[in-house]
């Protein structure tokens, strides 16, 4: 069997013929040379899709507290303090106001007898009993309806309260046992005017002897 040679196809790939001209067929292959693709730029690697807001852990969710719980209160940056020197320059020049006021009610002959009070731990207990005791309408002036701040009282009574707690181990046993009888007393007498504020609310014509009127509504 006779073997099949393989047919060759010359090409004539000149541009130009015998003549120098030049030749139309070499110039139709030259047009057909596909074109030479342009530098392609180099891609940046692909960047990680984004994910959605909504769908990433929220911050605030994780640290959010209620306000006033103890975790706001340890994050709640404070002012710096005065410096040792500001304090004492305070300290003097508000004693300096003190004295002039002191001056003026006693050339007004306002003067208490023996003098200014010098305020002391004693006298800010004091100061605190007085006060809860008009919020709860127990002083009054002549001929005035008792007035009830019962709320203002709550917290006048929880303040000597947190005095109690800050100053354990720091007292004279005359301070101690002033703290504990002013405490007991006036939560005693809180205990009386709500139980009778409940009473009158419930059962207006059945208030006990010597309770309060109802609060004010205004």
């Amino acid at each position: 069997m006779a073997e099949k040679k393989a047919e060759f196809v010359v090409t004539d790939r000149r541009r130009f013929g015998t003549e120098g001209e030049p030749r139309p067929d070499a110039q139709v292959a030259e047009e057909e040379k596909p074109a030479t693709p342009p530098a392609t730029q180099a891609t940046p690697p692909p960047t990680k899709a984004p994910v959605p807001q909504s769908a990433q852990p929220s911050q605030n969710a994780q640290t959010q507290v209620q306000p006033g719980s103890p975790e706001t209160e340890q994050e709640e940056e404070m002012a710096p303090p005065p410096t040792a020197e500001e304090q004492h320059q305070q300290s003097e020049a508000y004693k300096e106001s003190g004295k002039k006021i002191d001056d003026m009610i006693a050339a007004a002959g306002k003067a208490p007898q023996g003098g200014p009070l010098e305020m002391n731990f004693e006298r800010v207990i004091e100061s605190f009993y007085m006060s809860a005791l008009i919020q709860m309408g127990a002083i009054r002036q002549d001929n005035e309806p008792p007035r009830v701040d019962i709320i203002g009282a709550r917290q006048t009574i929880d303040s000597l309260a947190v005095l109690q707690e800050k100053t354990k181990g720091n007292l004279t046993d005359r301070e101690k046992t002033l703290l504990q009888n002013v405490l007991f007393e006036l939560r005693m007498a809180f205990i009386e005017i709500t139980n009778a504020v409940a009473t009158s609310a419930t059962k207006p014509g059945a208030m006990p002897p010597g309770a309060v009127p109802p609060l004010d509504k205004k």
